[in-house]
């Protein structure tokens, strides 16, 4: 099992709870990015940085991504290639992508931009905050759980 991450987006307080669970587990971790993303030297952590360019990172991980593994991820589209190939999605403010939840997010970023196509200005999301931070912990420690079985 591997846990890999779309690190360009990922925040970095996401990523330190990711290098402690792998510190402790031992489970292989890779970061994917279009540029370098600093690390703790484990051997468990691998970097792989691919060519700057759109959804180059993205089709990377389609590409590697195998059933079991997780994927920490924002981007739906992402989630919902990964888990076509029966991977697990997890977004960094702890919410576990389902089937279900998985459509309805990709409906509802398509109608955001169609609207911002039109003018419409939006916010992005607010800060992450502790409460994501320890949702994300809590999911990822079940998920981790859930592989010793």
């Amino acid at each position: 099992m591997t846990i890999w991450v779309d690190a360009d987006a990922c925040p970095v307080p996401i990523r330190e709870i990711l290098y402690r669970a792998v510190k402790r587990t031992g489970m292989r971790l890779v970061l994917v990015a279009n540029q370098p993303i600093p690390a703790p030297p484990l051997p468990s952590i691998e970097h792989m940085q691919v060519r700057s360019g759109y959804d180059e990172a993205d089709n990377e991980i389609v590409r590697l991504i195998e059933s079991g593994d997780l994927l920490i991820t924002a981007d739906i589209p992402l989630a919902a290639e990964a888990m076509e190939k029966g991977a697990t999605a997890l977004n960094p403010r702890g919410e576990l992508y389902t089937r279900d939840s998985i459509r309805s997010r990709l409906n509802m970023r398509d109608f955001m931009d169609t609207m911002r196509a039109s003018g419409i200005q939006s916010g992005g999301p607010p800060p992450l905050g502790q409460r994501e931070k320890q949702a994300f912990g809590n999911q990822l420690d079940r998920w981790l759980q859930q592989q010793k079985t």
